[in-house]
């Protein structure tokens, strides 16, 4: 399959935009570019610890508990929230999953074309030799 039909599919530009709306409508305006990748490392330092704790998500617990465990007249976005809270928050995958939201405000922030910079680099990488001729 060719990497432009599987990064199209995607969609990624048009969720980026989507992102960077939503960070938005939250109250955030600080697009310094510093910033922006300052806070990005962050999450991936975060998933570092989360990893150093062997703290993962537990999909299947947090799948029953929003499903099957609820209080009497809970709402659905409260029962979303105490499972999320319960077994995923702050997990390896929660982290890791922060810090591409995070890449995808910077790039609907500024406009990037991330699908068409993931399929050219994909593309020049299929040409570098192994590991790139460098040792690591």
């Amino acid at each position: 399959m060719e990497i432009e039909k599987v990064f199209n599919d995607l969609a990624l530009n048009s969720s980026c935009q989507q992102q960077h709306e939503d960070v938005l409508a939250k109250g955030f305006d600080n697009f310094h570019i510093p910033t922006l990748l300052m806070l990005i490392v962050s999450e991936l330092s975060e998933a570092l610890e989360a990893d150093r704790k062997n703290k993962h998500a537990q999909l299947g617990k947090f799948r029953y508990h929003y499903e099957h465990i609820f209080q009497t007249g809970e709402s659905l976005d409260s029962r979303f929230k105490n499972a999320f809270e319960q077994h995923v928050k702050d997990t390896f995958e929660d982290e890791i999953a922060d810090a591409f939201l995070r890449l995808m405000d910077l790039c609907g922030a500024y406009g990037i074309d991330i699908e068409r910079h993931i399929q050219l680099k994909a593309k020049y990488n299929k040409l570098r030799p192994p590991k790139h001729g460098k040792e690591y």
